[in-house]
């Protein structure tokens, strides 16, 4: 069976100051451990400052298209030259705010590993979806957009956030039980086409996860670890919860 390391990864949304980069590189630097990866997805403007301070850092999206005439958008292959090593591709606010479909996203995941990085595919379902049981069915074809146009192999070299929408920012979590239901969903529909690969996959879950839950949702089987929202912005915060997440995988 494939050992799976354990991850936390902050993601700042429209956040953050070079004072915060500072701080939380402080604090992550502190408590780095074998047993852990712990990266921190800031807006653009502090990803240069977020790698020289010697955190491993992310973008919070890419865009699919190779260089050319896309103003305001950011080629992955530059931020792979910057020394950026994850991205964010299918962030629940990216599809519901920016209207992102998931052959979309599919194209960004696509474009970011060809440059080398590793993305984050993001899945969940909304509040409607939830309480009408259609949370599976929503996860599972956010997935086969991503397998449908690069195969079940591309998620070797990828990272799966399960972020249920009903969850972030609301305060609302899913019980330890449910999330490690979704997670084992998750893992088991790609075990029916590759089980190498879906023991080995990290499946990070994002909704609403603190210093209070993170021990009791990282202590589930399939739960690899976190993403991480407004607790990523306070130092003391995300060191506890980076913590609890030690030894758990």
């Amino acid at each position: 069976m494939a050992i799976r390391k354990a991850m936390v990864a902050g993601n700042w949304k429209m956040n953050g100051s070079i004072e915060l980069v500072k701080d939380m590189s402080d604090a992550i630097n502190s408590i780095k451990s074998p047993e852990i990866d712990v990266i921190l997805f800031p807006p653009f403007p502090l990803v240069s400052a977020m790698i020289a301070s010697g955190v491993i850092t992310g973008a919070q999206t890419v865009s699919e298209n190779t260089p050319g005439a896309f103003t305001g958008e950011v080629d992955a292959q530059l931020l792979k030259d910057l020394g950026v090593n994850y991205a964010l591709v299918g962030h629940s606010e990216r599809r519901s705010i920016y209207n992102e479909s998931s052959d979309v996203i599919a194209d960004k995941f696509a474009r970011a590993q060809s440059a080398g990085l590793v993305p984050v595919l993001c899945v969940g379902e909304s509040e409607t979806e939830q309480e009408s049981g259609q949370t599976e069915h929503v996860v599972a074809a956010q997935i086969d957009a991503v397998i449908k146009k690069l195969g079940v192999a591309a998620l070797k070299d990828s990272v799966i956030a399960y972020e249920p929408v009903w969850a972030i920012g609301t305060g609302k979590t899913a019980s330890p039980e449910q999330a490690q239901a979704v997670h084992k969903f998750i893992r088991d529909k790609i075990a029916s086409l590759d089980s190498d690969l879906a023991q080995g996959l990290t499946i990070l879950y994002g909704g609403s996860v603190n210093e209070k839950n993170s021990e009791l949702l990282f202590a589930q089987p399939d739960i690899d670890g976190g993403l991480i929202g407004g607790a990523s912005l306070k130092a003391a915060s995300f060191v506890a919860i980076c913590n609890s997440a030690k030894g758990t995988v």
